[in-house]
């Protein structure tokens, strides 16, 4: 057994409120800049719909991810090393900036310098890949709130697959409408399929923490990786010609703070914490012959930070003593393993995905309210989850490739913790029947009541911070030629400028993030005076450069 920490995100469904939010912060800290402009690391995707890129679920067309060969065997999707030999330099199975869309702004300049005339002028659209008008006929939210709608619902490739097994398994109409926010990021995963497939070795997973990165100087541009990621995650930077994604802000992880999406999510729907897993039973998790056994398995990877045996190969492998008490007080390990309400997403791709999902509950309430019935009543919740308006086979395509058994035991869990706790609030005597009902305890429920209602920040945000002796290994070099205007680099265009002073990120985080954590006041520094850096505020005060300096009064 060797023991290896990973971070993991936990998000509950049932409090997105699809306000996008946590995509634009995470726009502003990580790729407002030249070359990034259609990337999103963060988006919200309503279902059933889409997602972005369009259709990125459909495997048969992308290819993404892994699969068993006929000796049972896990390869990736796309071939071994001789296929990807020969479609190096023309890969047929990535998304085009179709797929995506191409970015625009607007011609802002033509309104400021129209004469006066008795005509409006009108901003159009301009292409920020090319200059030119464009016309806007697609984007990274383009059917967001529309999902559920016989126009759109029936190109989602989750609802396609399961129309095909059944005719009648999900019907579009206005009585049965139905759709939900998902808000996703890159998975950080176990088994990563993007990390398998870069042909120069430029991806890899840290050890410390399971953070997947992309070594900017190693990387080539083939852009086999966005192949290879089932969730198309990885995006391709045409300015740099480099690969680009998700670092789950390691910057501010590193130091303890979460990530700018966690922090600055209005719902408070996301968790972050430890978890503890057996790295070399990875393969054989993901190896499985039943995807729907693959939930299961990766349950199985995830040790438990209370048993001795593990405590001490966690000990074995250098892991330090305050991240085995954080893993101990994880909650994204409490959902996921102690609780078992939180679900991978797609985890028939077999890359061990570590961002987790509570699926949602909430249209439950209304079709029983409507009915006339009390929506909190166990006996009704418990009778009407069958009749869901999302419906447990939609539920289980995302989650538990195609297991609505355990989906629906997710359900009930959170179905008798809302019964359980309307009574407790109201005054009544605590019905010990409830929680019984779904194998748990009176003090379970209630600890996973705190933890999903009420849980306070440092609850929901279990992060420890890295050590000294760990510097060298985390550090990340600010080369010359990595960024705008160093030496060999051409000057950026006028269209898809980059913003604000052109350094890497890590040359301005690392004092402004010592000095937060050390002090009351917001970060600030000559080298944050030209912008406002979101990966460095914490809402703590106003740090320079948020709003234009005020003239003098004389």
């Amino acid at each position: 057994m060797r023991v290896m920490a990973q971070m993991g995100m936990v998000m509950n469904l049932d409090k997105c409120i699809g306000c996008h939010t946590c995509s634009v912060t995470c726009k502003q800290a990580w790729t407002n800049r030249a070359g990034t402009e259609y990337v999103w690391f963060n988006n919200v995707e309503t279902r059933p719909g889409q997602g972005y890129p369009r259709r990125y679920e459909d495997q048969e067309q992308w290819r993404g991810g892994w699969h068993l060969d006929k000796k049972g065997r896990l390869r990736l999707r796309t071939g071994g090393r001789l296929q990807k030999l020969l479609t190096l330099f023309a890969s047929p199975v990535q998304p085009t900036l179709d797929d995506y869309y191409e970015p625009w702004t607007y011609d802002y300049q033509t309104l400021v310098d129209a004469p006066l005339g008795d005509d409006f002028p009108v901003a159009r659209p301009k292409s920020l890949i090319t200059g030119e008008d464009t016309k806007v006929s697609w984007s990274a939210n383009w059917d967001d709130n529309l999902g559920g709608a016989p126009e759109m619902g029936g190109l989602d490739p989750v609802v396609e697959k399961l129309r095909r097994e059944s005719e009648d398994a999900i019907k579009f109409s206005f009585e049965q409408t139905f759709m939900f926010y998902l808000p996703r990021i890159c998975e950080h995963c176990l088994n990563p399929s993007c990390m398998a497939s870069c042909p120069s070795g430029a991806i890899y997973k840290r050890s410390e923490d399971g953070i997947v990165l992309v070594d900017q100087d190693r990387c080539r541009g083939w852009r086999q990786c966005i192949t290879g990621c089932p969730y198309k995650k990885i995006y391709f930077n045409h300015k740099s010609g480099k690969a680009e994604k998700c670092t789950f802000c390691y910057p501010r992880v590193e130091v303890g703070l979460p990530t700018v999406c966690s922090e600055t999510c209005v719902g408070r729907l996301r968790y972050l914490g430890l978890f503890l897993y057996d790295a070399d039973a990875v393969t054989a998790a993901a190896s499985v012959p039943d995807a729907k056994d693959l939930y299961a398995a990766q349950l199985d990877l995830m040790l438990d930070p209370e048993d001795p045996e593990v405590i001490a190969a966690a000990r074995a492998e250098g892991i330090p003593e305050d991240w085995l008490d954080a893993a101990r007080r994880s909650p994204v390990y409490a959902l996921a393993k102690t609780y078992r309400v939180a679900l991978p997403l797609h985890p028939e791709y077999r890359t061990m995905p570590m961002v987790w999902y509570v699926p949602p509950l909430s249209p439950i309430v209304d079709l029983l309210s409507e009915q006339g019935h009390d929506a909190e009543d166990h006996r009704n919740l418990f009778g009407a989850i069958n009749s869901l308006r999302i419906p447990l086979d939609y539920l289980a395509e995302l989650f538990t490739a195609g297991d609505t058994t355990v989906v629906e035991g997710v359900l009930r869990k959170l179905a008798a913790m809302r019964s359980y706790m309307r009574g407790v609030t109201l005054g009544r005597e605590p019905d010990a029947s409830i929680p019984a009902a779904v194998g748990m305890s009176e003090e379970q429920i209630y600890r996973m009541y705190r933890l999903m209602a009420i849980a306070k920040y440092d609850e929901r945000y279990v992060i420890p911070t890295a050590h000294l002796e760990q510097a060298h290994d985390l550090e990340e070099i600010g080369c010359s030629l990595d960024y705008d205007d160093g030496p060999g680099m051409f000057d950026s265009s006028a269209f898809g400028e980059a913003s604000g002073r052109p350094a890497p990120v890590s040359v301005e985080t690392f004092h402004a993030l010592r000095q937060r954590q050390t002090s009351d006041t917001a970060a600030s520094s000559r080298a944050m005076s030209a912008r406002t850096n979101l990966l460095n505020w914490d809402g703590n005060g106003v740090p320079d450069g948020m709003f234009p300096k005020q003239p003098e009064e004389r």
